[in-house]
């Protein structure tokens, strides 16, 4: 395990696929457990890959071409913390 920037931007984007990866068998085993499975939750994992993911990966895109080498990586670190933060609320939502 190494303490590179470019590591930490990686284990960035593992812990988001992580946290959703939880968050999506939680909410699979509880509608398959309810009696109510369907597999139109499975559209909204797709969103979130689309508004949350993509936009990271376009911001890392877009580093070699910052000026500073640093705005656009303390963005990605703020952005990718919120986009964790948001996953671990909404796995403890899923079992209030």
């Amino acid at each position: 395990m190494a303490v590179t920037l470019a590591d930490w931007m990686l284990y960035t984007l593992w812990g988001i696929f992580g946290l959703m990866m939880v968050d999506f068998l939680i909410a699979f085993f509880q509608s398959f457990w309810k009696g109510a499975f369907d597999l139109t939750f499975v559209l909204d994992y797709l969103k979130d890959v689309l508004y949350y993911i993509l936009p990271l990966d376009i911001i890392v895109s877009f580093v070699p071409a910052d000026p500073t080498k640093w705005t656009l990586v303390v963005f990605f670190f703020i952005a990718g913390i919120a986009v964790i933060f948001k996953f671990v609320r909404d796995i403890i939502k899923k079992f209030n």
